[in-house]
């Protein structure tokens, strides 16, 4: 399981939103072996008075982070966060330099899904990638 939260400024937003949401679940799908089917992004669109960062990062600064069960390699980490930053540059348009990405893991006992709790779930996909 992997929940996306996207935040950046309203206008930046409303005009990316369906390109970046494509760019992020094909890095994640790339990075994690994560099944097609399983897209789940919110997008937080922030007036510029309530999105405050540095100068430099410019119109298009976007925050990504991911929260997901714990179990994925380093490398699949780090996979991930390489896959964002080309995808979001080469499909969006917003340079590395505008992005920053965190991931949040925790067990999946933590976790309430369809009414279960994520550690009696049958995911269907492979966590441990």
């Amino acid at each position: 399981m992997a929940q996306i939260v996207v935040y950046g400024t309203r206008d930046s937003i409303q005009k990316n939103r369906r390109t970046l949401s494509d760019a992020i679940h094909r890095a994640v799908r790339a990075a994690l072996a994560y099944p097609v089917e399983k897209r789940f992004h919110r997008f937080i669109a922030l007036d510029p008075e309530n999105f405050i960062y540095p100068e430099d990062r410019g119109d298009e600064y976007t925050i990504i982070e991911v929260s997901m069960f714990e179990g994925r390699s380093e490398a699949a980490k780090r996979r991930l966060i390489r896959e964002l930053f080309a995808r979001i540059k080469a499909e969006v348009g917003i340079p590395p330099h505008s992005v920053e990405i965190t991931i949040t893991e925790t067990p999946k006992v933590n976790w309430g899904i369809r009414g279960l709790n994520a550690e009696d779930l049958s995911l269907g996909y492979d966590v441990d990638v």
